[in-house]
């Protein structure tokens, strides 16, 4: 097997091409090809999570709590969700959910109000402080995002997300 990079408009050679080929010098039995593409996503998805958590960080925000409010907001107005539905969309279990809603609450991001549709039912609001907040956030979070894009050609970014959408499908059933 070629331990060589690939040539093309992106060669070069970064620490996963030296992992790589470690291990075919190493372990020449294996087809070591996945490393190729998922040690990469790996190694930038701690990139873009320190990123992630420093845009945050600026506008007061953790992660979790930049979950919990965008998914307010992209409801639109009136900015008001079910538990149940913040749970679906954050993938967390509802203990976590209302422990979150709790500390949210005690900031003044989000406040609790009863269901119209059923007397048992609480709905989760954004507050004006909240929107005010997580549309800040999501500012600064989108500037860093396309800070790190400006290492790809706009032209190959649809076919890169395209690719990502693909492979991530599998874990959205």
């Amino acid at each position: 097997m070629d331990a060589t990079p690939p040539a093309g408009p992106f060669a070069g050679t970064d620490e996963v091409d030296r992992i790589v080929t470690a291990w075919r010098r190493e372990r020449p039995d294996l087809d070591v090809e996945p490393l190729t593409v998922f040690s990469r996503v790996s190694r930038l998805a701690r990139h873009l999570d320190r990123a992630r958590r420093g845009a945050f960080a600026r506008h007061a925000l953790e992660t979790w709590e930049f979950d919990v409010l965008s998914a307010l907001r992209r409801s639109g107005e009136p900015y008001r969700l079910s538990p149940g539905v913040l749970v679906a969309q954050t993938l967390v279990t509802s203990g976590t959910m209302t422990n979150r809603i709790d500390r949210l609450e005690q900031r003044g991001l989000v406040e609790r109000h009863r269901s119209p549709d059923d007397r048992r039912g609480v709905l989760v609001q954004l507050t004006g402080a909240g929107r005010q907040r997580v549309d800040a956030a999501m500012s600064d979070l989108l500037d860093v995002e396309a800070h790190v894009l400006d290492a790809l050609p706009p032209a190959v970014r649809p076919q890169l997300a395209d690719l990502l959408r693909t492979v991530g499908a599998q874990f959205d059933e």
